[in-house]
């Protein structure tokens, strides 16, 4: 890919690697701003890439191209669809789209410039923010008019990367049925994968980064995630200071089971997401993205038993998100943000630190953290319960339901409603508390329905619920001396089967190798205990807590650990 002109009369900025787009200005600084703002845009901080193009313009007033670039980005977005902009923000949005686009025809532009002006006209055919149904058809004919300008210009890299991005965003986040492995239906994720394909057998798709920004998201749904795992290796240090490209590998990593890359990967984004909040502050939609980078080392994290890293990076999410930003109304900053404060709870749960859940104070504010004081509320009634408190449990289950009523259908975290999300907590809850009071048929009922809730979710990533509800099931089922069917829960949480589609599979994760390798054992399958334990024996490495069970909830581990006997990891490990 060619150098970016130099930077010779610009302050310092970040480091946004070699991206380069030739544009016809005689302003080389101009041409710098217009270059980063397109890396932004590609990288998903749609703010920054607006404040470049700007910057461009100011230096340049004719760039035609610069005023797409503001109409491009102010726009829907694969994570930001129309139905995402609250009223405020999307009659603004839309207004200035139209605005700089009619004002971009009449500027200076070369012919696929043209092209791209005229293609985006189309996403946005009316200036009634109302108007759903036309805005929807809006993005169906951009996906359209660019794909006949990519065809016209098969050799213009850019033009094939916000195609392929035009294409997904008919569909965004429901690019396939996860159940078949199917395209889902109105899908044009095959169309985007082949231009994406063609555009990564060069050198400039491997280098570019709207190309394996928008080939991630492509094949992440997908039945065969593992294909874009060169893609994501590519992509790692391609854009040194952008966040949230740092952050895209780990999409892949966790779904083939590479935690500790996805935590690296995370680790990286979020250093760098420090240096942009101290430049630009906290109030900005760029905020969702760090929660994001957050978000996912705990998630994968909590999959590796790396206890420091998940507990880190939760406190460092609940304390960015701070009342004076939730309470932000456009965009509304409390419905998307909110329910990534209690991450620790999870954390809590996931490696049996039942006191410190129980001392877990509720927030002061119930409206507002509307969501954390509802997952408090499940972990400190199955900490409660596990310790066989169980009228304290039963009254924590209560107050969750009281909670939980509390929280309005608009509270998301990314893809799933909150409301969805805590319908799991409140089976899990139910199940151990029926577990601890022998009611044993009951335990695995709840456990199974919240299974069910939890397989049933939309597709995210990371997952929407934090712990994998079979870690429990499996666990108790062991205890019980129910070893096949546990066998069966831990061969499906693992993917060794194809019980479950392909994104509720959680490779290589210490905690089902655990249980699995224990199962075969127990069953005499030596040979498949020796694979298994190999496997195992590489994932415990990297684990910081001694691993005992596939979840702390089994009663007779528990009991181990508060006499101070949790097996060690080498005495758990196989031979």
């Amino acid at each position: 890919m060619a150098q970016a002109p130099t930077q010779a009369r610009t302050e310092p900025y970040y480091d946004l690697g070699a991206y380069h787009r030739r544009t016809d200005t005689a302003v080389p600084d101009a041409q710098t701003w217009f270059d980063r703002g397109m890396v932004w845009a590609y990288a998903f901080n749609h703010d920054e890439a607006i404040r470049c193009f700007e910057r461009a313009l100011d230096l340049d007033p004719d760039l035609a191209i610069a005023r797409w670039g503001i109409a491009y980005s102010i726009g829907p977005n694969y994570n930001k669809g129309w139905d995402a902009f609250d009223p405020v923000d999307a009659a603004t949005s839309l207004a200035r789209a139209r605005t700089e686009l009619g004002l971009a025809a009449g500027g200076r532009a070369s012919a696929v410039e043209c092209g791209l002006i005229t293609a985006l006209q189309a996403r946005f055919p009316t200036d009634d923010p109302e108007d759903a149904e036309a805005l929807g058809a809006g993005g169906a004919a951009y996906a359209d008019a660019m794909q006949t300008l990519a065809q016209a210009h098969p050799d213009d890299i850019d033009v094939q990367a916000l195609t392929a991005d035009a294409l997904v965003n008919v569909t965004a986040w429901a690019l396939w049925d996860t159940r078949t492995g199917e395209p889902a239906v109105g899908s044009r994720v095959m169309a985007a994968k082949q231009i994406l394909e063609r555009a990564l057998a060069g050198t400039a798709g491997r280098e570019h980064p709207g190309i394996l920004h928008v080939y991630l998201h492509t094949m992440e749904m997908s039945p065969r995630p593992q294909d874009a795992l060169p893609a994501a290796d590519l992509l790692r240090d391609l854009v040194p200071d952008a966040g949230h490209l740092l952050h895209m590998p780990s999409h892949i990593d966790v779904l083939c089971g590479n935690y500790r890359d996805s935590v690296v990967a995370n680790t990286a984004a979020a250093r760098v997401d420090r240096r942009f909040l101290e430049r630009e502050g906290p109030l900005n939609f760029y905020s969702l993205y760090r929660a994001h980078n957050l978000h996912f080392i705990v998630y994968s994290a909590m999959l590796e038993g790396n206890s420091r890293a998940a507990f880190d990076a939760a406190e460092e999410l609940a304390g960015q998100l701070t009342p004076e930003l939730l309470r932000i109304e456009s965009p509304p900053m409390a419905d998307w943000l909110e329910a990534f404060v209690p991450l620790n709870i999870h954390a809590l749960v996931r490696f049996g630190r039942w006191d410190d859940l129980i001392a877990q104070p509720l927030p002061q504010d119930l409206d507002l953290y509307c969501s954390t004081a509802a997952t408090i509320h499940y972990g400190r009634g199955v900490a409660h319960a596990v310790q066989g408190n169980l009228a304290e449990a039963h009254a924590e289950r209560d107050a969750f339901a009281t909670a939980y009523a509390r929280i309005p259908d608009t509270r998301y975290l990314f893809n799933n409603t909150v409301l969805d999300i805590l319908a799991i907590a409140a089976q899990m809850l139910a199940g151990e508390i029926a577990y601890r009071e022998g009611e044993f048929d009951e335990a695995f009922a709840r456990l199974e329905a919240a299974i069910a809730l939890d397989d049933a979710l939309p597709y995210d990533e990371p997952w929407g619920w934090m712990q994998p509800t079979r870690h429990a099931y499996g666990a108790l089922l062991l205890e019980q001396g129910h070893v096949e069917q546990a066998a069966r829960v831990y061969a499906a949480d693992l993917g060794l089967d194809r019980t479950l589609p392909r994104p509720c599979q959680h490779p290589n994760n210490v905690w089902s190798l655990h249980g699995y390798h224990e199962c075969l054992q127990r069953l005499g399958r030596d040979a498949e205990a020796t694979i298994i334990g190999q496997q195992l024996a590489l994932a415990m490495a990297r684990a910081d807590v001694p691993i005992a069970a596939s979840c702390a909830c089994r009663l007779e581990v528990s009991a181990a650990v508060d006499c101070g006997q949790w097996p060690s990891a080498t005495t758990t490990s196989p031979a």
